[in-house]
């Protein structure tokens, strides 16, 4: 498979808050994921919903601001169950 598309941000996830029997895969406070467009090896798939839609919106030009940031390019959200924080930081990386 060959991308023709290069990407122009990578984004961080890191858990911030929770602890490892409080979720189904074992997030503990440090863990981190390292993505682009694609989904982090890994990851949550009952939170990729909530991932994806934050990170559409600095794709499409947006920052954080709106969703209660005071950070453009970082901002924090829980799982999709509730019990784990991470944190999300993008990151430009469009023409190097």
């Amino acid at each position: 498979m060959k991308k023709w598309i290069e990407e122009e941000w990578e984004f961080t996830v890191t858990v911030v808050s929770g602890e490892a029997e409080q979720c189904r895969l074992g997030f503990e406070q440090g863990d981190s994921f390292i993505c682009g467009y694609e989904v982090p090896a890994g990851f949550c798939p009952k939170t990729m919903p909530v991932l994806y839609t934050l990170c559409e919106i600095i794709r499409c030009g947006g920052s954080f601001h709106a969703r209660g940031s005071d950070q453009d390019y970082e901002i924090s959200f829980n799982c999709a169950d509730g019990p784990v924080g991470f944190r999300l930081e993008a990151r430009y990386i469009g023409n190097q």
